[in-house]
């Protein structure tokens, strides 16, 4: 049965403009009373490549979005925030939550976080492809080799803390693929010397594009049971007279049977990445080049199998990591033992 509502008569305002601002006020001071600040962002990288493999007869051209991510953050109070990100990733086409995590910051040097983030590892995998200094990551069989549930993370609990040029992390975290039944457990630490500039928060950057002078050393492990892992990653950045900015950064990983490219298999190698940011401005951006060069050694039941994989890249650098394109040649090869490839293409990213 439908009920009839009564008319409610209101005393008549006199200037529509006054009866807004009566109404508006007390709505938007309860908002911020009630909500706090929450931050929006997203990024994309997109990118058109061909690829000569080694054991084909054509070439393969393809256009693909490699990475589309939407980025939530905010603070509940001074000392908690939360943090909230998805992917989408282009190989799998799937949707997946990377980062939910709560942040308890009491000071530089107590910081908890519990959820799904980061842990422990190497620089690699701590700035990630939005902010690494090259198109090609995690190609050389040595960057980010370290278990993990999803996209470089895993489900746990970490401490970190920054004590003047050292930062220090460590945490334990549920194993990858595991059986939730069972109480292995993932432990995982970083300790990081800063011997310039301070690389501020728990996440890293592969390049500062002058912003800092940088020299970092970081020793990362982490160990379920016997099975360990572990890695030494070296930056430095440096600001020259001409404003032109030099960068060099190396990585030595090896996978005692955790982690590595290739499931129960025992693996160990570097890379060395070289770049300089052109000072001239050209149009709206600056021109980087860059070149990398890697070696991971793949220890098999039929013999070991190098993989050699090296990089070039024009870069042109608009906003930093916020908007740059990137020309790239990515070449791999496994010593003859397996096919290797050869890939030319050009990359846009994109953050807001």
């Amino acid at each position: 049965m439908r009920s009839e509502l009564k008319p409610i008569h209101v005393a008549p305002c006199w200037k529509a403009a006054a009866c807004a601002a009566l109404l508006a006020t007390p709505l938007s001071a309860l908002a911020q009373a009630t909500l706090p600040p929450i931050s929006v962002g997203a990024g994309v990288r997109a990118s058109f490549a061909q690829t000569d493999r080694d054991s084909a007869d054509e070439k393969t051209s393809d256009a693909n979005l490699d990475s589309a991510r939407i980025y939530l953050s905010g603070g509940i109070t001074d000392n908690i925030k939360f943090m909230f990100n998805t992917e989408y990733d282009g190989a799998d086409q799937d949707i997946t939550i990377i980062d939910a995590v709560a942040m308890f910051s009491f000071s530089d040097k107590l910081n908890i976080w519990a959820g799904r983030f980061l842990p422990p590892s190497d620089r690699a995998n701590l700035y990630g492809p939005y902010y690494t200094s090259h198109w090609g990551i995690y190609r050389d069989g040595v960057q980010d080799g370290y278990p993990f549930e999803t996209t470089g993370r895993d489900d746990g609990v970490m401490y970190w803390g920054q004590f003047g040029i050292t930062k220090v992390s460590f945490g334990a975290f549920g194993v990858p693929g595991a059986n939730t039944s069972t109480s292995d457990v993932l432990w995982a630490g970083r300790v990081q010397l800063d011997f310039w500039d301070k690389e501020d928060g728990y996440y890293l950057n592969g390049s500062y594009y002058g912003a800092k002078d940088l020299l970092a050393i970081g020793v990362a492990g982490q160990a379920v049971g016997s099975d360990k892992a572990y890695s030494v990653d070296f930056l430095l950045e440096k600001k020259l007279g001409n404003q032109g900015v030099v960068t060099f950064e190396s990585e030595y990983a090896k996978y005692d049977l955790l982690g590595g490219y290739r499931a129960g298999v025992e693996s160990d190698g570097y890379y060395a990445l070289g770049a300089y940011l052109f000072p001239q401005q050209v149009g709206i951006g600056k021109f980087q080049i860059l070149g990398k060069f890697g070696e991971t050694t793949y220890k098999l039941l039929s013999g070991d199998v190098d993989q050699t994989t090296t990089e070039f890249n024009l870069n042109y650098i608009i906003k930093d990591f916020n908007a740059r394109v990137s020309l790239f040649l990515i070449d791999q090869d496994y010593d003859g033992a397996e096919p290797g490839s050869t890939q030319f293409g050009i990359g846009l990213q994109v953050q807001m």
